[in-house]
């Protein structure tokens, strides 16, 4: 057996040689991949900010929509005690009108 250990020669295990240092691509890659990620934040920050101002505006207009509104139903109040009014009036000349000609010699 001390013969054979002797005489037995040990292989190295083959080794790659590095192509064009894989991990230096990798870093490469992964620095564009992270700047677009960047970039499409920023854009995404954008884009909230302005639906936000959107969503104001929306909030104003609402607001100024229904002072509006409040102020049209106030002014339908109005016309409707004003024609309930003339209504009264029409209804008495009306009842003249009848009484006068019921009176007529005829």
């Amino acid at each position: 057996m001390s013969e054979l250990s002797s005489s037995a020669q040990i292989i190295p295990f083959p080794v790659r040689p590095p192509a064009d240092k894989p991990t230096d691509q990798r870093a490469a890659r992964l620095a564009r991949a992270l700047a677009a990620l960047d970039a499409a934040l920023g854009e995404q920050r954008v884009a909230i900010a302005a639906w936000r101002d959107a969503l104001a505006a929306l909030r104003g207009s609402t607001a100024d929509l229904g002072t509006s509104l409040a102020r049209y139903h106030a002014s339908l109040g109005a016309l409707d005690a004003d024609v309930t009014a003339l209504n009264g009036q029409a209804r008495a000349l009306e009842r003249w009108a009848d009484d006068t000609l019921a009176r007529a010699p005829g």
